[in-house]
C-alpha cells in the first residue's frame, strides 16, 4: 500500500466536506431521502463527535466520525472510502483508529446503522466484530435501517 495517513480534523475541513458530499450523494441514490441520516454540520450545539480523514500519498480516501450517545457509548458516523480506494484496507485502518479513539475516551461501546442496499458494509462490520441489534434512536421505524454493536475491549 501507499503512504496511508489518518488524520484528525474539524468539522468545517474541506476534504472532510468534499468526502461527506460524495457520502451523500451514494446514500440518496440507494435510500429515500427520509431514510438518509447525516450529521448537520452546522448545528451548533454539535458536540462530542470526532471526524478523521485518510490519506493516501496525500489525497483523500476517506471518512468517518465518532459521535457520543451517552458516557459510555458512541456512534459510528460519515464513514465512508473512496471507490478508487476500497479494497486497500482503508476502511479496516479507519474503523480501528476510530475506535481506538472510542476507547481512550472511555466508551465501551460503539454503535453504528447502515442499510441493507449497503451489502459490503453491512459483511465489512460483521468481519470486524460487529453484531446485529435492534434499531435504537432516529434509527426506529426506518424500514431500511440496520444497527449493530461492538464491545470495546480496553
Amino acid at each position: 500500500m501507499h503512504d496511508l495517513r489518518i488524520i484528525d480534523v474539524g468539522i468545517k475541513d474541506p476534504d472532510l466536506l468534499g468526502l461527506i458530499a460524495k457520502l451523500d450523494a451514494y446514500l440518496y441514490a440507494l435510500y429515500p431521502p427520509e431514510e438518509v441520516f447525516g450529521v448537520d454540520l452546522d448545528d451548533p450545539d454539535l458536540r462530542d463527535i470526532h471526524f478523521a480523514v485518510a490519506y493516501i500519498d496525500g489525497k483523500p480516501a476517506g471518512c468517518g466520525a465518532i459521535k457520543e450517545l451517552d458516557g459510555t457509548m458512541t456512534e459510528l458516523k460519515r464513514f465512508y472510502v473512496e471507490p478508487e480506494f476500497r479494497n486497500r484496507g482503508v476502511a479496516g485502518r479507519m474503523l480501528r483508529y476510530l475506535e481506538d479513539k472510542a476507547r481512550a475516551r472511555g466508551y465501551g461501546v460503539i454503535r453504528l446503522e447502515t442499510g441493507g442496499p449497503q451489502f459490503e458494509a453491512v459483511a465489512f462490520y460483521q468481519k470486524h466484530g460487529y453484531a446485529a441489534i435492534e434499531p435504537y434512536g432516529e434509527y426506529i421505524g426506518c424500514p431500511s435501517s440496520l444497527c449493530f454493536e461492538k464491545r470495546l475491549e480496553g
